[in-house]
C-alpha cells in the first residue's frame, strides 16, 4: 500500500507542479478513484501530506542557504537510502536547493515512513512535498526540474 500512497502523493505534486488551479481536492479525489486507487489509500495519502505540512510549518523557521557541507550518511541512512536517493540528494544540496537543515527534514522523513530501501522516486515525491510545504512560489522551478531530472535548467 505504501507504493500505492506514494504513487497518489506523486500525483497530487504533479498536479500542483503543473498548476492546475482549476482542480478543488474532490476533483481530484474522484480523478485518483477513476485512476483505480481506493479512497483508503487516498485518504491516507492526504493525511501523510498534511501532517508532512503541519511538521514542517512548526518547525519551519527562514533560513538562509550557505556553502555546501559535505554528509556523511549513517550506516542507517545506507540501508534504507538506494544509492540513487543518496546522489539527488547530495546533489540538491550541492547545488544550493536544499541547506543543511532542509537536508536533514527530508532524510529524517524518510527514514520514519521506510518499512524497506526510499528509491529516488520515493525520495523525489517526499523532497518535492517538503519544498512545497516550505514555499510552494519559492521553489517551484526547482521542483519541476528535479522532477523532469532536467538539470540544465538548475543550474542556468
Amino acid at each position: 500500500m505504501r507504493e500505492r500512497v506514494l504513487a497518489i502523493v506523486s500525483i497530487i505534486a504533479q498536479y500542483v507542479i503543473e498548476d492546475r488551479d482549476f482542480l478543488t481536492e474532490n476533483d481530484i479525489v474522484e480523478q485518483l478513484l477513476a485512476d483505480g486507487f481506493d479512497a483508503d489509500e487516498i485518504d491516507a495519502a492526504f493525511s501523510w501530506m498534511e501532517s508532512l505540512s503541519m511538521q514542517s510549518r512548526s518547525t519551519a523557521t527562514s533560513r538562509e542557504l550557505s556553502q555546501p557541507t559535505y554528509r556523511i550518511f549513517t550506516p542507517e541512512e545506507s540501508q534504507i537510502l538506494t544509492q540513487d536517493a543518496m546522489g539527488f540528494l547530495i546533489r540538491l544540496r550541492t547545488l544550493g536547493i536544499l541547506d543543511n537543515d532542509l537536508q536533514e527534514e527530508i532524510i529524517d522523513k524518510a527514514l520514519r515512513m521506510a518499512e524497506e530501501e526510499v528509491t529516488l522516486k520515493e525520495i523525489k515525491a517526499l523532497t518535492a512535498l517538503t519544498l512545497f510545504t516550505r514555499s510552494q512560489d519559492d521553489w517551484h522551478r526547482e521542483v519541476d526540474c528535479f522532477m523532469e531530472d532536467d538539470w540544465s535548467r538548475i543550474c542556468h
